[in-house]
């Protein structure tokens, strides 16, 4: 009897512990279609609780709720106040003017062009979607996608690349008909809680400049090796991206050939990598084929006394092979991050110089010997020959240097002058 009754004692426990996690929210019930997210975002404190314990989840979200909630999410609501208030509808009596213009100061969520915020407005799912997608990193999505939805062409022309992007990610609500996204429809408390839920699921795809300090946690402390002459090979692993540092080396490819007679400042330069960037340890940083997007910033012709000429590039994003892109700060690792011919390829040229005008000047000395006496020839050889490799030598020395060319597929190194910073 002693033993049932310990049993029924445990197992009367394990219920009480576990029915509890529903018994919270006075009008959210297991059942309901967005239950779980529900729960998900008052236990991280994103959405709160009115008095009565109850959530309202068929309510409108107010502008400001939506603010709120989102520096929460991103661990921005303790955020130093850095400007000042410009809405007309806005003072310090609001309870959450702190928050309004810490959103204005990340960019979150924006006022109207005519200086009011309208915190108490009830927030559209399309306004919802533009601020996720706003805060996403970029990504190259075709609006195609969005003809799987029995109401896309209610989409406004504005938010057409918002859905795609949110589509493709997957963080969007889509119910009660999971082929309608309703743009146009008031967002609910319920729907919110379920794309907040989706965004805190998938916080990587957040750009930096939007979460705080607090989010993010370094996991591990890994290496790039590419050269030795490399000033850097650290690589910052945290729970939300990848950080290739300053100063670290890539080897990147001519993804076309390249002319400096052919090109001009501004115009644009890709590069691929033909194999998988992975850090010693083995963590993929930057997949196999990935285009590297530079732009030319100058171009300097060939000068006399052999100067080459030189190509300066800025290279500025990685865009990966899912159409993600990646901000890159990154210029030839060579001096003064110039591309331009090597040394040997000088010495090549003096040297066929030499050669051919070496032969031009044999030439010369056979015609000039053989005119007055033929039997001189070996005399006009000798003479010729000589002569005409100096003049050659000379010629090739003096002579403007080499233009820039480059085969599809040449390798060449870039350094990075800031950290580039890779999201999971």
């Amino acid at each position: 009897m002693k033993k049932f009754l310990a049993v029924l004692m445990v197992f009367t426990i394990m219920m009480f512990n576990f029915v509890p996690a529903f018994a919270a929210i006075a009008d959210v019930s297991p059942q309901y279609w967005a239950a779980k997210e529900i729960q998900e975002v008052v236990d991280a404190n994103i959405m709160t609780l009115d008095s009565a314990k109850r959530f309202s989840p068929e309510t409108g979200v107010a502008r400001v709720d939506f603010v709120n909630s989102l520096l929460k999410l991103l661990t921005n609501d303790n955020l130093d106040v850095k400007i000042k208030n410009t809405f007309t509808d806005l003072n310090q009596t609001n309870p959450y003017f702190h928050n309004i213009l810490r959103s204005e100061q990340l960019g979150l969520v924006y006022g109207y062009p005519d200086k009011t915020f309208r915190p108490d407005n009830i927030i559209l799912r399309s306004e919802a979607q533009s601020v996720i997608s706003h805060i996403t990193r970029e990504k190259i999505t075709d609006t195609s996608i969005l003809n799987q939805f029995k109401d896309a062409e209610q989409i406004p022309v504005w938010a057409s690349s918002v859905y795609a992007k949110s589509v493709n990610y997957g963080i969007y609500v889509n119910y009660p008909d999971s082929r309608e996204l309703r743009p146009n429809d008031t967002l609910t408390r319920a729907e919110a809680a379920v794309l907040l839920a989706k965004l805190k699921e998938k916080i990587g795809l957040v750009k930096e400049q939007y979460y705080g300090k607090d989010l993010e946690k370094v996991t591990a402390t890994e290496h790039l090796f590419t050269t030795k002459k490399a000033p850097c090979d650290i690589v910052k692993i945290t729970n939300l991206r990848k950080v290739i540092l300053e100063g670290n080396v890539l080897a990147v490819l001519f993804d076309c050939k390249f002319k400096s007679k052919e090109h001009k400042a501004g115009d644009a330069v890709y590069f691929v990598n033909d194999q998988a960037v992975y850090t010693q340890e083995g963590t993929l940083l930057i997949p196999e084929n990935s285009k590297f997007a530079a732009t030319v910033l100058d171009i300097k012709d060939p000068r006399w006394f052999n100067k080459n000429a030189r190509v300066y590039v800025q290279m500025n994003k990685i865009i990966l092979p899912d159409g993600q892109e990646v901000a890159l700060n990154a210029k030839p690792f060579y001096k003064d991050y110039a591309l331009k011919e090597s040394a040997w390829m000088n010495v090549g040229k003096v040297a066929l110089s030499t050669v051919t005008m070496g032969i031009v000047g044999t030439g010369a000395g056979i015609g000039f010997a053989f005119i007055p006496n033929p039997a001189k020839i070996g005399t006009g050889i000798a003479a010729g020959l000589p002569a005409g490799a100096g003049i050659g030598f000379i010629a090739g020395l003096v002579s403007p240097g080499l233009n820039y060319n480059a085969k599809a597929g040449e390798q060449i190194f870039v350094i990075l002058l800031d950290d580039a910073s890779i999201l999971k």
